[in-house]
């Protein structure tokens, strides 16, 4: 009895492991592919059926959003976040909604994110956090937006060790941006703080 809930148990992770899209069935191929054609009427029909689609992904991992944001779309964003789309679920390599925003320049996008509660610190495989992509950016407006929101300046990726303050220090194009991080200080440490 003991090894039969054993296999349903490694039978449920495997079940809660599985892509979304194969959760979903056919209809998130269709909700995706509208998505990628912008077809309105599609994608709310699809959503209206069965809401949990908004969630849904490509091929590739990524969710309608992260499609969304990284073609520059401030209404499909708009729309999908309005329908629920969650704006921390990250997609290929990692990459969450805010880190694509960065990415991309997409600063609208990321000002919503946040507004929604993405979280200004959460990495990519790579360890790369929205910071430091928008500092690989030269984006001085997304530099500062995640800064005040409480974006970690020494926060260190896993690519190159390097966090955003390093990378705007080695980059003689990003000393505006630099300054903007200088001016925050580093959280006191604890132990600092006893």
């Amino acid at each position: 009895m003991k090894s039969l809930k054993i296999v349903l148990a490694v039978a449920g992770i495997g079940f809660l492991s599985a892509p979304v899209q194969a959760q979903l069935g056919p209809d998130s191929h269709q909700f995706i592919d509208a998505v990628q054609k912008r077809d309105g009427d599609k994608a709310t029909q699809l959503l209206t059926d069965h809401p949990t689609l908004v969630n849904a992904r490509d091929g590739n991992g990524d969710t309608g959003l992260i499609i969304a944001i990284r073609g520059g779309d401030p209404n499909w964003t708009g729309f999908l976040l309005q329908k629920g789309a969650d704006p921390g679920l990250a997609g290929a390599n990692g990459d969450t909604p805010l880190i694509t925003a960065a990415r991309v320049g997409f600063d609208e996008a990321a000002d919503w994110l946040i507004g929604l509660g993405a979280e200004v610190d959460e990495t990519n495989k790579a360890g790369e956090t929205p910071l430091i992509v928008a500092v690989q950016q030269r984006d001085i407006r997304l530099v500062r937006l995640l800064l005040d929101h409480g974006a970690d300046p020494d926060r260190t990726d896993a690519a190159a060790g390097y966090s955003a303050r390093d990378y705007a220090a080695r980059d003689a194009h990003t000393r505006d941006i630099l300054q903007v991080i200088e001016r925050k200080r580093p959280k006191p440490s604890k132990s600092a703080a006893n």
